[in-house]
């Protein structure tokens, strides 16, 4: 005990009663009067929990039903979104962003370019590997490497000045995926379905189909839940293989299955009795339920045998590689998942079993124009009959389409002469259907593609958008986690309202 002699007058007025409880109601007066501003969303800027001045707002989720479709922060143009993934980085100078100007300076090393890059020494400016043509009404240049695609440019939002904050692809990944370079962090997709819950009982709210060559360099933390509750996380399956341990063993009869799913039933609801509120265990419960009654939902919707020969046909279902063929059948499953109201479908084309470098996917450090067009021919035809047959059904009227990768390629050549760099600087993604602009584009890289100059706009704007779109308010859509308010865009992030229809 410290002796009263060394007390701060602060401290001999804590020893009186009557000082103590005067102060004491002072305080709790305080606390309350917090905690009303708080929920108004009055406190200002300088709240620890609520720094942007706006209150969190996390979703009041049934911990019996996870999955039970929420209401929006406010009225959505979209409802569902269909992410299309292309890890490796796809070379904006030779598909979406034209510039002259690396055909006028082909072959030469102007001013201001780096001696080194990611991967090494830099040589020369290189010309697009393919030819720029103007496409639909809009007049959009789009590059000979994704044709099919370019035939749509009048239903596409470009997004051609985008930067991220690194140039390895795992944190790469990560950022684009869950807002942050290192793991750990929840998804987007996980984002979204821990806000909205899902339209299907019969299907996961969110689903990611992984490549045909198997999954990306992130793997599963691209569609994780990271310390969201575990029913927020991806289902990953592909029109190849289901998810695992589904079918019931020929021994099993329909009979046995039915009074096991009854027994566990009562059992598990006992069990969540005596544990009343624990989200987690509701959480387990629930994710067994569905993938009961994924059994028979999800070998129907892998079913595309009964897809007409059109639709096939669009799709590029039996024409080309085995990897494209596989990979459209992805689509067409991707296609199928939003019909029946799957909240979140991500599509990804190009995996990294082995550091890719071209063949697994888009990262073309040697010999781009090889393995660029390797990838496009999985990609081009697959990807614009997914978009154009969305379009047919009218599905685009509340879906969002948005086609991204994890950063650009550098204007000029490594020193191999034969592949271009990573390049975090500028890059593009598109967006399409509903809520955005049509045959449009926003943002500018300088002449060579080098850098983002103008409507330069972060990954974090990229997600903020997105999250709007869907009804979100990034700025507000939280989790609180080891004493921290939680955001998929960090304390970052703007929309970008020049893209918004």
């Amino acid at each position: 005990m410290i002796p009263e002699e060394h007390l701060s007058p602060i401290g001999h007025s804590l020893l009186n009663r009557r000082s103590f409880m005067k102060n004491s109601g002072f305080s709790i007066g305080a606390l309350g009067l917090a905690q009303l501003l708080s929920k108004d969303g009055l406190l200002g800027a300088s709240d620890p929990t609520s720094f942007t001045g706006k209150s969190p707002v996390r979703p009041a989720i049934d911990p019996d039903n996870p999955y039970a479709p929420r209401d929006a922060h406010f009225n959505p143009p979209a409802k569902q979104v269909l992410v299309i993934f292309c890890p490796g980085a796809v070379s904006h100078v030779d598909t979406f962003d034209y510039k002259p100007d690396l055909t006028k300076y082909h072959g030469q090393k102007p001013p201001g370019i780096p001696a080194v890059t990611f991967e090494g020494p830099s040589g020369n400016i290189a010309k697009p590997f393919w030819e720029f043509k103007p496409r639909g009404k809009s007049g959009k240049m789009i590059s000979d490497l994704v044709p099919n695609l370019g035939e749509m440019a009048d239903d596409f939002c470009f997004l051609h000045a985008l930067h991220t904050q690194t140039s390895a692809h795992p944190q790469g990944e990560n950022f684009l995926n869950t807002g942050f370079t290192m793991e750990g962090f929840p998804s987007f997709g996980a984002w979204v379905t821990y806000a909205l819950g899902s339209e299907n009982e019969e299907l996961p709210a969110f689903v990611a189909i992984n490549d045909p060559r198997g999954l990306a360099r992130s793997g599963k933390n691209n569609f994780g839940n990271g310390f969201l509750p575990a029913a927020f996380q991806g289902t990953d399956f592909s029109a190849k293989s289901p998810p695992a341990n589904l079918k019931r063993p020929d021994s099993y009869s329909q009979a046995d299955d039915r009074s096991t799913i009854g027994l566990l039933e009562r059992l598990n609801g006992k069990h969540l009795q005596r544990y009343p509120g624990d989200a987690n265990l509701a959480a387990r419960i629930a994710s067994y339920e569905l993938a009961g009654k994924m059994q028979t939902s999800i070998p129907d919707v892998m079913d595309i045998s009964n897809e007409p020969y059109s639709v096939k046909k669009l799709y590029g279902v039996e024409t080309g590689t085995e990897l494209k063929k596989e990979y459209a059948k992805n689509c067409i499953l991707a296609r199928r998942l939003i019909e029946k109201g799957v909240r979140v479908v991500q599509l990804f084309n190009g995996s990294d079993p082995s550091g890719g470098n071209g063949i697994t996917n888009w990262d073309s450090h040697s010999n781009i124009d090889k393995t660029h067009a390797m990838q496009a021919e999985i990609m081009d035809q697959p990807t614009a009959g997914l978009i154009q047959d969305l379009k047919n059904r009218g599905l685009l009227e509340d879906t969002l389409v948005v086609w991204c990768t994890e950063f650009g390629r550098m204007p000029f050549l490594q020193g191999n002469g034969t592949g271009r760099d990573h390049n975090p600087d500028a890059f593009t993604c598109f967006l399409a259907g509903a809520g955005v602009k049509k045959g449009y584009s926003y943002g500018e890289s300088d002449n060579f593609g080098f850098k983002s100059v103008s409507g330069k706009s972060t990954v974090y704007d990229f997600n903020a958008t997105i999250l709007h779109l869907m009804g979100l308010d990034h700025e507000r859509l939280s989790f609180y986690h080891n004493g921290l308010e939680r955001r998929l865009t960090n304390v970052h992030g703007h929309v970008i309202k020049q893209v918004l229809a």
